[in-house]
């Protein structure tokens, strides 16, 4: 817990601490190298299950290798898909939807996320949830897609219906060079 308030990614991961106990079901929305899918497959254990989407053939194969270095036994399935099509293949009962927006480290840049498929994304895994279950997006808007991403996901979520969710956005006020911000939206 000593670096919980370094980034938003380790305050996000304390939350995933806090909230997934052994046989939830979550997701990784935004794969990359696979890093949330093998932390989050850590947090369900061998009686939870694991969501992980990515539109990358390299970021899928990176995860496999990783689950397999790490002798990883929870069911993980690595779906080569938009987050935006969650919803076919993830039935309700979802305590955890993590995204961490952006590009693939490592690869092309000119492949992000964007923010209409995100926000669809979004609207979907909420209708995922269980009832205290959290959607926790870290957002890179240090680059021109990662602003309008945050823009356009600061203005879908002040339209939450607070009696249905609870929406807190966490920002590194006294850190330069753009830190990533966490947007954390719990269902009621």
């Amino acid at each position: 817990m000593s670096e919980f308030f370094t980034n938003s990614m380790n305050i996000a991961k304390e939350i995933c601490r806090l909230k997934i106990k052994n046989g939830d079901k979550v997701v990784d929305a935004t794969m990359g190298k696979g890093s949330d899918t093998l932390f989050l497959a850590g947090l369900v254990g061998e009686e939870g299950e694991v969501y992980s989407f990515d539109i990358q053939s390299e970021a899928i194969q990176a995860t496999k290798e990783k689950l397999q270095n790490n002798n990883i036994k929870t069911k993980v399935n690595l779906i080569l898909d938009g987050h935006e099509n969650i919803d076919k293949y993830v039935e309700g009962g979802v305590k955890i939807v993590m995204f961490n927006l952006g590009y693939l480290p490592s690869f092309s840049h000119s492949i992000t996320t964007k923010a209409h498929t995100t926000i669809e994304a979004v609207q979907k895994s909420l209708e995922l949830l269980v009832p205290k279950g959290v959607v926790m997006l870290v957002i890179y808007h240090g680059h021109e897609n990662g602003k309008a991403e945050k823009e356009a996901l600061e203005n879908y979520t002040k339209t939450l219906n607070q009696k249905e969710y609870n929406v807190v956005q966490l920002e590194f006020t006294n850190q330069i060079n753009y830190p990533p911000r966490l947007l954390i939206i719990e269902k009621r």
